[in-house]
């Protein structure tokens, strides 16, 4: 159940919901999602369908893993350098690793962190660096970004996240506070339009650090 097949299988269900970026369906084939998961539920990894991870946090369903990737890379070049905001276990920072030059990942909840520092520099993947903070206030040393990606629900979008997207940018955030649709923000000219998509279902975006 975590074989190759298994994951190529997984591939041509995207393809099948619409997913078409094949640089997006390669990094989804390459990155091995069951081992970011609880073993308990490893034999389950390539369903499309959201799973528990530790400290009542989820893991995507791959569907909505590569569709935010495709919206966020839809207007940027392999150069690019990105802003993720909740790493979580660290599945979709692997997938934007893969796909841009450098990834710059913040988590709200320590001990969560520390796992996934593990998890990632076993699989070597090192174009990427990690912070435990407030999500909320970006990560200015390092901006402006070409891209941000939030991988929690957001009430709206906070306002240093927009200060820091760089200009030509796109925005990905799953916002709303009862029902949750997903957005996707460009900054252009200095001025932000919204496009709102499909409705989705994500964790709430929640300020402060949990040590």
């Amino acid at each position: 159940m975590t074989s190759q097949r298994t994951r190529e299988r997984m591939v041509q269900r995207l393809g099948d919901l619409g997913i078409s970026n094949l640089r997006v369906m390669e990094a989804m084939l390459s990155i091995p999602r069951h081992l970011y998961i609880e073993e308990a539920f490893a034999h389950r990894a390539y369903e499309d369908i959201a799973l528990p991870i530790a400290f009542n946090q989820t893991i995507s369903q791959p569907y909505i893993v590569a569709r935010m990737t495709e919206l966020l890379l839809s207007n940027l070049s392999g150069n690019s350098k990105i802003l993720e905001i909740g790493t979580g276990c660290g599945y979709q920072t692997s997938i934007l690793a893969r796909l841009v030059n450098h990834v710059y990942s913040i988590e709200r909840i320590s001990p969560l962190l520390e796992k996934t520092k593990a998890r990632l520099f076993e699989l070597q993947i090192h174009n990427i660096s990690l912070k435990c903070a407030d999500g909320s206030f970006g990560w200015s040393q390092h901006g402006p970004f070409d891209g941000i990606i939030i991988t929690a629900a957001a009430k709206v979008v906070p306002p240093a996240l927009i200060q820091q997207l760089a200009e030509g940018g796109t925005l990905v955030v799953p916002e709303g506070a009862g029902a949750q649709t997903l957005r996707v923000y460009h900054k252009n000219g200095g001025e932000i339009s919204a496009v709102s998509l499909e409705a989705v279902r994500f964790v709430p975006l929640l300020g402060g650090v949990e040590r």
